[in-house]
């Protein structure tokens, strides 16, 4: 074969992938036009690690090794390079030596080991060869390659290994096991993390664009670092000035004289791009552009915006923006205010994710007239590079953040998202507020692909990761000061305790609503004294059957309420359950309710949090609840595999998308078996095309069979009648095909089949799809058109553990019809569960399959039947490789998931 014959290599291969240091590069399969490059490669790497990789001095390679590298096949021959700056800092290899089997090396240059380079390298070259059906590497390495060897060890493989001749043969199976994907998100997770890092302790940061001009943003950005007390170094930057805000101005950010960690950009966005070569030139750690005038203006915008991110990273850097506000750390060590808010926030104990750089200003003021107090802030504005997923990396590990705060106008990579979020959310709350939730849109400068699962779906992944989602940015910080100031609950029982009746019934109503059970109310009169609330909200502490409490105070004319705030305060420091509060009407935590805090905070752990209207308190508390109660409940065991052939289910799809490359919907027979890899029986079915058959089918099955028609139009039709019941012999068959083809509009595409009468149940659906950015989505329902019509089901994310699919089944508004409703029979629940999760163990481990729907199973006291599936299976571009190998998002507009 000719390299002109060579297939291309696929697509997703390519990625932007970080580094152990926080550092990007680019990843790629190597090509034929890299021979120069290549070559400058070599010459650059010592010769010790040439000796480590060839086992003999090899200070050249000729030219016919040259074209041995450069030149693969992409299938039985793979390689893959690591670019920075243009040039090749690593190349991985593997080269299959008998099916199934491949052996794998590697060689980083040498100032660039101890990155991860390798472990990168090993994980995208497990996944192409996964892809190409290899099962197993073996790789040669001298004994004294420590570094190597432990690449390999470190992988989450389980390694073999036997001496022979002075080299160490290792082999392991490169199937990926729940250990390997645990190691690679660990390592994903402190790269990322170690990135923003950088962002929010920098020793040094340059405004490049800064302006003596009054009322710029250059002016804004350079007056806001120094009068927020930055500990670092503030270099200007601007071509054309003498002096900045009193300090020194660079023509460039190569002219500073010191090292530089972080640089602002506030130039126009044409210039952009000429800003990035220089940061890099100088070594800039990470951007923060502020400029406007990419993906947001249009077209034209987001090819600038595509060609910022791309050179950014292939220099290295980490950017943030553009578009947007800026960043904060309000760590009195760094005291960082790179943004163009003039407000810095009190310290707190909340992280801040915010993706509009129009709101931020708004955002930071409601924060400081609440005086919630902020660890560190983000504005993402167009989220190019740097996103959520981000942050939630590093505040899991920050000490200083205690409570994440997300403002959300996009989700790029759902499927992290919730990766993250779900691991996240078991050591810190959560809370986030999404723009466009019912309609799904994005703002301009956002390119992401459009999530086909419904937004129930997107609901349903948050309340799946433990995140506390909310409607609007007051809510939002309504739940972060509870969070933040107070212990978590532990149940849903509440006590209700003020000095004015309407209050506390307005109180209870709105508890009532949210699904709080208010066990005690406590009304003390409108001349209660500070004695008085501290007696009724001890013994409301103190009652074993209490878990949360509720202040009202309204004062008396002419009464400052001081008495009753210092009662509060105390209560609410020393109390082991949550104490909220209407208090004098006041927003957020009044100087009153404060508790002092020595990390510095504005208000500490115990203050208490006030609310201008009861419903706010309540609401709030509701939303608490539901967390705690997440928190709180096992996720429990998914299903077992032990009656799972997952292999047998993964041949037969391959053999059916090999006769049919462009996917196609599965027939009676290979449907049976595809459910029954994954323990999942379809009810004895015979497909039958006429009168005689159907006889015959009759027959077969011994009679007390039902004839009904199939096929999805008449399924969506519930106005069409296609089911005749209890069929006992060949006459009552004849009449109902004969009736049957009557009533139905083109019989011939009826779709018909005879079936076994089953056991009398309630119908239910369940269903599952694979979303281009979620992965796979399941859904469960009653079955049936009102269902439909309401959008009564209920959606979960795999992989599911018993508590995501017992809450599946009990969180739709027709639940009741599963247990008992009106005197009915209480339906065998835990099979419907055990349905669920199988299958979403199969969509789970089968991406080809599209789309997949039990949509009858007749669910009895003693089981349920499966009546009626279907499934469609299609050829996968990119099977969900960002489960098993690290990569960035793609810049925004390009074809894979922001």
């Amino acid at each position: 074969m000719t390299q002109q014959d060579v297939p291309a290599a696929p697509a997703h291969w390519e990625a932007d992938v970080l580094l152990r240091d926080g550092r990007t590069a680019h990843i790629r399969p190597i090509r034929p036009d890299d021979r120069e490059v290549f070559v400058e490669f070599y010459a650059r790497v010592s010769d010790q690690s040439k000796y480590y990789r060839f086992f003999s001095p090899m200070p050249r390679l000729s030219e016919r090794d040259v074209d041995r590298f450069i030149h693969v096949d992409h299938v039985e021959r793979v390689a893959f390079v690591l670019t920075l700056q243009g040039g090749i800092i690593a190349v991985g290899r593997y080269d299959v030596i008998k099916p199934g089997e491949a052996e794998v090396a590697f060689l980083v240059e040498d100032r660039h080991q101890g990155r991860g380079i390798g472990q990168l390298l090993l994980e995208h070259l497990a996944q192409a060869g996964r892809e190409r059906g290899v099962e197993r590497f073996v790789a040669e390495v001298l004994p004294d390659n420590t570094r190597m060897i432990q690449t390999f060890r470190d992988a989450g493989y389980r390694v073999a290994s036997e001496y022979e001749e002075g080299v160490l043969q290792l082999e392991f199976s490169i199937d990926p096991t729940d250990t390997a994907i645990g190691l690679m998100s660990a390592r994903e997770h402190r790269a990322e993390a170690a990135s923003i890092e950088r962002f929010f302790n920098p020793r040094s940061v340059a405004v490049i664009g800064a302006s003596r001009r009054q009322e710029t943003i250059g002016q804004a950005l350079v007056r806001n670092l120094v009068t927020g007390d930055f500990t670092g170094r503030v270099y200007a930057v601007n071509p054309t000035s003498n002096a900045v805000s009193g300090l020194p101005t660079y023509k460039s950010v190569t002219d500073i004289p010191d090292d530089v960690d972080v640089a602002v950009v506030a130039v126009p966005a044409e210039s952009v791009q000429d800003v990035v070569l220089d940061c890099a030139a100088k070594g800039v750690h990470g951007l923060v552009v502020v400029s406007a005038g990419f993906a947001e203006t249009g077209d034209d915008g987001r090819v600038r915006q595509r060609k910022l991110v791309g050179l950014s990273r292939s220099y290295g850097l980490r950017l943030i923006g553009p578009n947007c506000l800026g960043i904060i750390n309000t760590d009195g060590r760094v005291s960082l205010n790179a943004s163009l808010s003039p407000l810095m926030p009190p310290r707190g104990r909340a992280g801040f994710f915010c993706q509009s750089g129009a709101l931020g200003t708004a955002i930071l003021e409601k924060v400081y007239n609440r005086g919630l107090g902020l660890s560190t802030f983000v504005s993402a504005g167009n989220r190019a590079d740097v996103s959520g997923n981000d942050l939630l990396q590093y505040w899991e590990e920050d000490d200083s953040t205690e409570v994440v705060l997300l403002y959300l106008e996009s989700i790029g990579n759902p499927r992290k998202f919730s990766r993250i979020a779900r691991r996240v959310s078991l050591r810190k709350p959560i809370i986030a507020v999404r723009s466009g939730r019912t309609t799904q849109g994005v703002p301009m400068g956002h390119a992401v692909r459009r999530i086909a699962a419904p937004p129930a779906a997107v609901d349903a992944m948050f309340r799946q990761a433990g995140v506390i989602q909310v409607d609007t940015l007051d809510e939002m910080f309504d739940v972060a000061q509870l969070v933040a100031h107070q212990p978590l609950p532990r149940g849903r029982r509440v006590a209700i305790v003020g000095n004015s009746d309407a209050l506390g019934l307005l109180a209870a109503d709105a508890a009532a609503a949210v699904g709080l059970v208010v066990n005690k109310s406590t009304a003390l009169g409108a001349e209660a004294s500070g004695e008085d609330f501290e007696d009724a909200l001890d013994d409301a502490i103190d009652d074993p059957e209490i878990d949360s409490v509720i202040a009202v105070y309204v004062p008396p004319i002419n009464v400052s309420g001081e008495d009753v705030a210092n009662v509060l305060a105390a209560v609410g420091e020393q109390s082991d359950k949550p104490l909220v509060s209407s208090f004098l009407g006041a927003e957020g935590v009044p100087e009153l309710l404060r508790v002092p805090d020595v990390a510095g905070s504005t208000a500490g752990r115990g203050s208490v949090p006030s609310y201008p209207g009861v419903e706010a308190a309540v609401r709030a508390l509701a939303h608490v609840v539901e967390y705690a109660v997440w928190l709180r409940t096992p996720e429990g065991e998914a299903v077992g595999r032990e009656k799972v052939d997952e292999a047998a289910a993964k041949r037969l799809v391959t053999r059916i998308l090999a006769e049919h490359p462009q996917g196609t919907e599965l027939g009676l027979a290979d449907l049976t078996e595809l459910l029954a890899a994954y323990d999942i029986e379809l009810w004895q079915t015979r497909a039958v095309d006429s009168r005689d058959e159907a006889v015959r089918a009759g027959e077969d099955l011994e009679w007390d069979v039902v004839l009904k028609a199939t096929a999805e139009h008449l399924r969506e039709r519930p106005d069409q009648a296609h089911v005749w019941r209890n069929i006992d012999d060949a006459e009552e068959m004849a009449d109902a095909w004969d009736t049957l083809g009557s009533v139905i509009s083109e019989p011939e595409r009826a779709g018909f089949v005879v079936q076994k009468n089953s056991r009398p149940g309630v119908p239910v659906a369940i269903r599952s799809i694979e979303d281009p950015l979620f992965g796979p989505v399941v859904s469960f329902g009653i079955a049936g058109p009102l269902t439909e019509l309401l959008a009564d089901r209920s959606y979960r994310i795999p992989p599911l553990g018993a508590r995501d699919a017992a809450a599946m089944v009990r969180e739709i508004k027709s639940s009741p019809m599963l247990f008992g409703y009106r005197g009915s029979e209480v339906v065998d629940v835990a099979e419907i569960e055990r349905l669920i999760q199988r299958l979403a163990q199969l969509q789970n481990d089968l991406p080809q399959v599209s789309a997949l729907e039990l949509s009858l199973v007749l669910a009895g006291a003693d089981g349920a039947t499966v009546l009626t599936a279907s499934a469609r299976v299609e050829p996968v571009v990119d099977p969900r490789s960002d489960w098993f190998v690290r990569r960035l998002s793609q810049p925004a507009g390009d074809t894979l998931p922001s």
